[in-house]
């Protein structure tokens, strides 16, 4: 398996040989950063169709071109528990590992051409760019980072240069020789957890559940940033209708996160809207996700939240101890109207009214 460094770059052409492969006898290789382990010919590009064989070795076509940049509020990627009401710089590439029926993002993620790809920018730059502009922290987003996996975690080396903290935002479908890599250069990443069926993993996003589920668990239990803290984690459930928004189902997902992450991993439930190739099912009714809160709630998740749609108490931040439940960050879709969490000295944080710790990054 190759390991090449960022040294191997093919600056002329901008295209990085990949970290995960092995380079086969025949002319082909295997591309192993994620559970498809395309195995490629000359010429050949994988599904994700931004990585591609050149003369017997897997190369990422991307590195150093994005689709587009914006500053967003950190609630919008949604992390609601990573300093709150800060700002990040987002970009993301094009392409995608994944085949999800309901992409919101279907004209990057399944771009077939590289001509929507109008900005250059090196790994330091964009870091610069987040200097320059007061932000926080920069954000991998709009496709999945796992196919511009390189420039992400290079990009996140150089963020970190400069006191700039990165982020993943990601459907975690990786491979296990690569989650190490991966998720031990981010200070935090928002996981969907688009159902808990393999049916549905499969029919809906052309994926595998367990391979989504290993990656969850990895980045919560295991992974740990160059200065051997936790990686902070969030995870999110896009509810379709008819689809993943079954009682059984929300109850099954809910116990697995308590079980294997334990209650304090935030979940986000976000409403679906029509788009891609799912313009027949209609959109989520505010009713199911209220519903799946309550039901998250049940199973003794301690932070639970709505998204894409107008909810007060489903954005809020809820003290977790059942005697108190004092509304600690309330917000109003992305805005944060009060911010009552006490910091403590050792990034330690609690309910001013209880005790009671509060998870997070505060």
């Amino acid at each position: 398996m190759s390991g090449e460094p960022a040294e191997s770059r093919l600056t002329e052409s901008r295209l990085v040989e990949g970290r995960w492969q092995t380079r086969l006898p025949d002319g082909r290789a295997r591309c192993e950063l994620c559970p498809r382990r395309c195995v490629l010919r000359p010429g050949q590009r994988g599904f994700c169709f931004v990585r591609s064989n050149h003369d017997g070795r897997i190369v990422s076509d991307t590195y150093g071109r994005s689709s587009g940049f914006a500053i967003d509020p950190v609630e919008k990627k949604p992390l609601n528990h990573f300093h709150p009401g800060s700002a990040v710089l987002s970009f993301g590439t094009a392409g995608c590992n994944s085949g999800c029926r309901f992409c919101q993002n279907w004209d990057i993620s399944r771009a077939r051409s590289f001509d929507r790809l109008g900005v250059s920018a090196s790994p330091e730059r964009i870091a610069e760019v987040a200097r320059d502009h007061d932000v926080g922290s920069v954000a991998f987003t709009y496709n999945d980072p796992i196919v511009f996996a390189e420039y992400a975690i290079d990009t996140a080396e150089a963020c970190r240069a400069l006191g700039i903290r990165p982020i993943a935002v990601t459907a975690g479908y990786m491979s296990a020789e690569a989650r190490p890599d991966f998720y031990d250069a981010m200070d935090a990443a928002n996981i969907d957890l688009k159902g808990f069926t393999e049916e549905f993993y499969w029919k809906v996003t052309g994926t595998h559940l367990a391979d989504v589920l290993d990656t969850i668990e990895f980045a919560v239990n295991e992974a740990r940033n160059p200065a051997g803290e936790h990686v902070w984690v969030e995870l999110t459930t896009l509810l379709i209708p008819g689809l993943n928004d079954d009682d059984a189902q929300l109850h099954a997902e809910c116990a697995w996160i308590r079980e294997h992450c334990g209650p304090d991993v935030p979940l986000h439930f976000s409403a679906f809207h029509p788009s891609y190739r799912m313009m027949d099912v209609p959109p989520t009714p505010p009713e199911t996700l209220t519903r799946a809160r309550g039901i998250a709630l049940g199973e003794g998740l301690h932070y639970v939240y709505t998204g894409n749609v107008h909810d007060r108490e489903g954005d809020t931040t809820y003290c977790p101890n059942p005697d108190c439940r004092a509304a600690l960050v309330e917000r109003d879709w992305y805005r944060i109207l009060a911010d009552r969490v006490k910091r403590l000295p050792g990034a330690r944080s609690v309910c001013p009214d209880c005790g009671t710790p509060i998870a997070g990054r505060w």
